[in-house]
């Protein structure tokens, strides 16, 4: 029997009530509302243990510890301070944990999926921009004939230096070998899809490569992977895609998409701690290794930048220099990955692991689709004098993930803000009107939306209010 949609805070504990991932809060630590306040490490431990529960709508920006991290990042202190040197290949049959040496491929297999792929084509390790800087050195090849690299021109400021550095590097002008997609509708922040089949097609005998988000940060806007993908295939470009946003929050079938190459970050939707190591896609067909190969024949695997950890585990300890890589995207390792940093994020993924992306983004969707509907019972029809705000992200839920950015009347934010923080609301900001909100679907419920609104439509109000005074004494 489904339940008539009300605004009432009954209906949404009726909606908790059925969820059938409400028991993963619990997997997660929530900040209460006097730790947040709290000015000293000590006090915030203490605040947390009791206090009020935060609503914490902000696993777009930092993801919450799950509660089982401390545990797995503890195993692997106590694993290297009574192991040393042997940690690294004795397994320890009570640990969580594998040895050293295979931290990153257990890694591997857990975020494989998450992202719609095969275990061979991930490989967790370095940072988001790093692992854009090292599969670019390997999928960017300009020619005299395609040179030019398409990037959408609200990009997050780390993936527009690294194109135009990549760019740069190779002697080349980003003014002419930066092509930088803009929307049609000079009212609008989104991207159509024709607008970024245009770019394709203008510049499609030049361009070596395509770089979008697969979730776009700012407003929230997911990009149809597979069709772009496609079609920039169609006309002989590379595509990779950044999926900052997108990895955790929605699904995504990066093998059957055949896209070339993908990046992220684990600290937002997948809630590896901050700054905790990224992953990168290679698809299979890109990481072949053929060692065999004769020189007249082509290359024996992709040309990248090499390190040692990237090369064949049954051979890495010879110490003879001759690098054979792994086969996939292990095959893109350089450095020996850190175990304690990727402690977190397989405890992350052991959460993830337990369920699947296809039950999350559908309550993702049913969350946010909550959050859409009661914004929108207190819009005042669209263009009237008591408009706050507007919901800058598709409405359409096939084109965007758990967040929604709200622009905000010019001269709310800091008041709008402030009052959120004082009543326990976290949410990010981006200047000068935008507020991010982002229900994440394994640990926010339907009752930290409804409290939400109840707030932010109170803190609207008194903004609008103080903004009223303020223009009535400077007049």
């Amino acid at each position: 029997m489904s339940l008539e949609r009300s605004t009432e805070r009954a209906y949404a504990l009726a909606l908790d009530a059925k969820d059938p991932l409400r028991h993963y809060q619990a997997e997660f630590i929530i900040p209460s509302k006097s730790a947040l306040t709290s000015s000293t490490l000590k006090s915030s431990v203490e605040a947390n243990a009791s206090g009020e529960r935060c609503i914490y709508l902000c696993g777009n920006s930092l993801g919450l510890q799950p509660r089982r991290t401390a545990s797995r990042v503890t195993a692997h202190l106590d694993a290297w301070a009574t192991k040393g040197v042997h940690g690294h290949f004795q397994q320890l049959a009570d640990s969580p944990l594998p040895h050293f040496i295979d931290t990153d491929e257990v890694a591997a297999r857990g975020m494989a999926q998450v992202v719609g792929a095969m275990p061979s084509e991930v490989a967790v390790m370095e940072t988001l921009t790093a692992n854009l800087h090292l599969l670019l050195a390997s999928f960017y090849t300009p020619t005299a004939e395609r040179y030019k690299i398409i990037i959408e021109g609200k990009a997050f400021p780390s993936d527009h230096y690294a194109i135009e550095s990549q760019i740069k590097y190779h002697h080349l002008d980003p003014q002419s070998a930066m092509i930088m997609i803009e929307s049609a509708s000079p009212n609008s922040p989104l991207l159509s899809i024709q607008d970024i089949y245009s770019a394709i097609e203008k510049h499609a005998s030049s361009a070596a490569l395509l770089l979008l988000p697969g979730i776009q940060f700012f407003t929230g806007q997911y990009f149809d992977i597979p069709k772009i993908t496609a079609y920039a295939h169609s006309k002989g470009i590379i595509v990779g895609w950044d999926c900052a946003h997108a990895a955790g929050n929605v699904v995504l079938q990066l093998h059957e998409w055949d896209v070339d190459f993908a990046v992220w970050c684990t600290y937002k939707y997948l809630n590896a701690g901050p700054g905790s190591v990224a992953g990168l896609f290679v698809h299979e067909k890109h990481g072949k290794v053929n060692m065999d190969v004769e020189p007249k024949d082509g290359v024996p695997y992709r040309p990248r930048l090499c390190g040692w950890w990237g090369g064949d585990k049954s051979v890495r300890f010879n110490m003879d220099n001759r690098f054979i890589p792994i086969p996939g995207a292990g095959g893109f390792q350089v450095g020996n990955p850190s175990a304690l940093a990727l402690a977190p994020v397989i405890a992350s993924l052991e959460v993830f692991n337990s369920t699947n992306m296809s039950a999350i983004e559908k309550k993702s969707k049913q969350l946010t689709g909550y959050l859409e509907w009661l914004l929108n019972q207190h819009i005042p029809e669209l263009g009237s004098s008591q408009q706050s705000f507007i919901i800058l992200t598709p409405s359409n839920p096939a084109e965007r993930g758990a967040q929604l950015s709200l622009g905000l009347n010019a001269g709310l934010l800091d008041h709008v803000m402030q009052e959120l923080i004082e009543n326990g609301v976290v949410l990010d900001e981006r200047k000068p009107d935008v507020i991010r909100v982002a229900p994440a679907p394994l640990f926010n419920s339907y009752l930290d939306v409804w409290q939400f609104v109840q707030i932010f439509q109170k803190a609207l109000a008194n903004a609008e209010q103080a903004k009223l005074t303020r223009l009535a004494v400077t007049s």
